[in-house]
C-alpha cells in the first residue's frame, strides 16, 4: 500500500518534474533494485550502468547547453532522491559527477575547458572526481597542504588527498592545492597523468557501492591551461561543496521513504500474539514520528529546491537541510531496522544496507557538527570553529 500523502505535496510539483521522478523511480525498479544487494556485498559500483544514467540526463542535469538536459533545481532534487532510494551510491556517483565535477568547469572554468569537458561528461565517456580533503585536513579544508607550484611551461603539484568519491574510475580529477602564496586554486588533472594515482579504500563497512579513493600527487606536472581560471580561494571549493549538500539534502529523504516503505509493509504482515505488529501501539507511535518527520523534510527541501531555481538560496540553508535531513534518515532507518527485528539485520531487506550508508553520508560533505556550527554561526554571528 502507498504511503498516504497527507500533506498533498506531489501537487506541488510540475507535470515535467513528476515525469522526471517517475522516470528515475522506474530506472532504480528495473536497474539498480535487482542487483543491489549483490554489489553491496561485492563492494563494487557498476560502471556499465553510467552510460544509462547518461542517456536519462541525470549528468549534468541542471546546466544548460553542453549537451546538458538543462532541468531545474526541483527536479534535479527528485533525481537524488530516486536514486539513494536505491543506494547511496548511485546518488553520490551522480552527486559527485554534477555538483562537484562538472559545476566547478561551469562556475570558474574557461570556455576551452567548458567545450572540452562538459559535453563527454554529460554523455557518461568521462568520469569526474573532486580531490580536496586530505587525511589530516577534513572539517578544517582551508588547512590542505597539498602544494601547487608554478613551472615554465604550467605547474607541479605534490601531495595525499583521500576519500574523493569516484577517483579510481574517474577521467578527470579536480584538485585543490595551495600555491606559493598559500591561496588555494582548483586544477584538473587528467587520467594518465605521469605522478598521479588513485587507488581504492577497501574494508568499508558503509557506502560499498561506492567507489572511494585517495589520490597521490607525486611530481604530478600539468599544463598551465589545466588550472581552473576563476577557482581561487577557498570560497570556490565551497560553493561546489554546496551544490553537492544540495543534493544530498535530497537524497536522504530518498533513503528515509525506501526504509519507511519497507517497515510499513513489514509490520501490516508480520505477525505477532495473532495480530499484525502494526496494530500495537508502540508500533504505530514510531511509524507517526518517522512519517511525521520525513514529511518535515520533504518539505524543507521542496522550498530549497525552490530558492536554489531562484538564485536565492543561502549557503547556511542548504546547511539547515543537509543535517536536518541526514539525521532525520538515520535515525528513520535506525527505527526501521529496529521494526523489522532479527530481519533487519540481513540483507534481503535493504534497511540495513540505507542505515550503514547513512552513517557516511551523517559524516560526509560536512559533518553533522560543523552545519551545527554553520547555522550557530549564521544566526548569532559568532563563529565557533576554533
Amino acid at each position: 500500500m502507498p504511503i498516504p500523502d497527507l500533506y498533498r505535496l506531489d501537487e506541488l510539483f510540475t507535470e515535467e518534474q513528476r515525469l522526471i521522478q517517475r522516470t528515475v523511480r522506474d530506472f532504480v525498479d528495473e536497474k539498480i533494485l535487482p542487483g543491489v544487494r549483490q554489489w553491496n556485498r561485492d563492494a563494487v559500483f557498476p560502471v556499465e550502468l553510467i552510460p544509462e544514467m547518461a542517456a536519462l540526463g541525470l549528468l549534468g542535469a541542471t546546466i544548460q547547453g553542453w549537451g546538458c538536459a538543462g532541468v531545474d533545481y526541483v527536479a534535479y532534487g527528485l533525481i537524488a532522491q530516486e536514486l539513494e532510494r536505491g543506494d547511496s551510491g548511485f546518488r553520490s556517483f551522480v552527486s559527485v559527477q554534477n555538483g562537484l565535477s562538472m559545476y566547478p568547469l561551469l562556475a570558474f572554468g574557461s570556455e576551452e575547458q567548458k567545450d572540452r569537458w562538459l559535453p563527454p561528461m554529460a554523455r557518461g565517456e568521462v568520469v569526474g572526481c573532486f580531490a580536496l580533503t586530505e587525511p589530516d585536513f577534513g572539517s578544517d579544508p582551508g588547512g590542505l597542504i597539498t602544494q601547487a607550484r608554478r613551472t615554465a611551461g604550467g605547474w607541479v603539484l605534490n601531495g595525499v588527498k583521500r576519500w574523493s568519491t569516484n577517483a579510481t574510475i574517474a577521467d578527470l580529477a579536480v584538485i585543490w592545492a595551495k600555491d606559493e602564496a598559500g591561496v588555494i586554486r582548483g586544477f584538473l588533472v587528467e587520467k594518465g597523468t605521469p605522478g598521479m594515482t588513485a587507488p581504492e579504500i577497501t574494508g568499508k563497512l558503509s557506502l560499498r557501492v561506492s567507489v572511494s579513493s585517495e589520490v597521490h600527487l607525486d611530481d604530478c606536472h600539468i599544463p598551465a591551461e589545466n588550472a581552473l581560471p576563476g577557482a581561487v580561494g577557498l570560497k570556490t571549493a565551497l560553493m561546489c561543496l554546496n551544490q553537492a549538500r544540495y543534493s544530498i539534502a535530497w537524497g536522504a529523504v530518498g533513503a528515509a521513504l525506501a526504509c519507511f516503505e519497507e517497515a510499513v509493509e513489514y509490520a501490516q504482515t508480520r505477525i505477532q500474539f495473532d495480530r499484525p505488529i502494526a496494530g500495537f501501539q508502540l508500533v504505530q507511535a514510531k511509524l507517526a514520528r518517522m512519517w511525521t518527520e520525513i514529511t518535515n523534510a520533504r518539505l524543507l527541501v521542496l522550498r530549497l529546491g525552490q530558492m536554489m531555481d531562484q538564485g536565492k538560496a543561502h549557503h547556511a540553508a542548504v546547511s539547515m537541510a543537509k543535517r536536518y535531513n541526514v539525521q532525520t534518515a538515520l535515525e528513520t532507518a535506525r527505527t526501521c531496522r529496529d521494526l523489522l527485528g532479527a530481519s533487519g539485520i540481513v540483507d534481503d531487506y535493504h534497511v540495513f544496507r540505507h542505515m550503514a550508508n547513512l552513517e557516511s553520508v551523517y559524516t560526509y560533505e560536512g559533518t553533522h557538527d560543523i552545519h551545527t556550527l554553520i547555522l550557530g554561526q549564521e544566526l548569532t554571528g559568532l563563529a565557533a570553529y576554533a
